[in-house]
């Protein structure tokens, strides 16, 4: 779910990198976007119910801007070609108290371990109370949030990376649900790039997805984007695009990827 607090007038190209090392998950997520505003961009974590506030570690790869643009060197025969399916670390405070703000490279972020406590946060970076009405299914989850700044001309910004626990070892985790304009909507449109570094058992799930040319050591240049993945593993990718269902997605057993919608 790729949620914004405020109106926002362009997202688009979006890059997501999923990896699980044991019992967390790896998450790096980019994209340009165009707001006449400062606003926060809210990912929902489906990390186990409970969780305490220092559940998630934040990453800095503010020095390995590239990072995605890296990843797509691994895969070089797709360049030109179309594959979409459809066209610091923050410690707990006391109940009650604000929300720790963390500098992770070029952002502000936080960890909102449960909807209510986004209460403790500025009220620029809150949903709007009566979304969560329509957001029920995310009512036990937890939340990163970054604080992103007025882009009127548009901003691409370095990578927003962390690492949290994983309330499904099963699956791995792409927040894909679209709320652009403080509001749910049954279809949105997808300009996403998915890579992934799956488990073992997840490699029956991978029918669509590309694999890249070589490890991923061959084409991952900057060693802080390399220590997220496993060297001496290809990556997987994959694109979508066009109209589609609303929703996240999921990879493993009982994983989907949003439907395509008739135009």
């Amino acid at each position: 779910m790729c949620c914004f607090t405020e109106l926002v007038e362009r997202v688009s190209d979006t890059s997501i990198f999923a990896r699980a090392v044991d019992g967390r998950q790896i998450l790096a997520y980019e994209m340009t976007y165009a707001a006449q505003s400062e606003l926060a961009m809210v990912l929902p974590l489906p990390v186990p119910p409970g969780s305490p506030e220092d559940a998630l570690r934040f990453i800095s790869l503010e020095a390995c801007p590239d990072f995605f643009e890296q990843l797509r060197d691994g895969f070089p025969r797709l360049s030109g070609t179309d594959l979409s399916l459809g066209g610091g670390e923050a410690r707990a405070t006391d109940i009650g108290m604000t929300l720790d703000v963390v500098e992770v490279g070029s952002f502000e972020a936080s960890f909102v371990p449960r909807p209510e406590d986004f209460a403790r946060l500025d009220e620029r970076f809150r949903l709007p109370a009566d979304l969560w009405l329509k957001l029920n299914f995310y009512r036990d989850w937890g939340f990163a949030v970054f604080k992103l700044k007025r882009a009127a001309e548009g901003l691409r910004v370095h990578p927003m990376a962390f690492e949290f626990p994983r309330r499904d070892r099963s699956r791995l985790f792409f927040p894909t649900l679209h709320i652009h304009h403080r509001s749910v909507d049954p279809e949105a449109l997808f300009d996403h790039d998915l890579y992934c570094q799956p488990e073992p058992a997840m490699n029956w799930h991978l029918q669509g997805w590309a694999e890249s040319y070589a490890a991923v050591r061959r084409f991952m240049r900057c060693k802080e984007g390399l220590a997220l993945f496993e060297p001496d593993a290809p990556v997987w990718r994959l694109e979508i695009g066009g109209l589609r269902e609303n929703a996240d997605t999921w990879l493993g057993r009982g994983g989907r990827i949003p439907a395509e919608m008739a135009a």
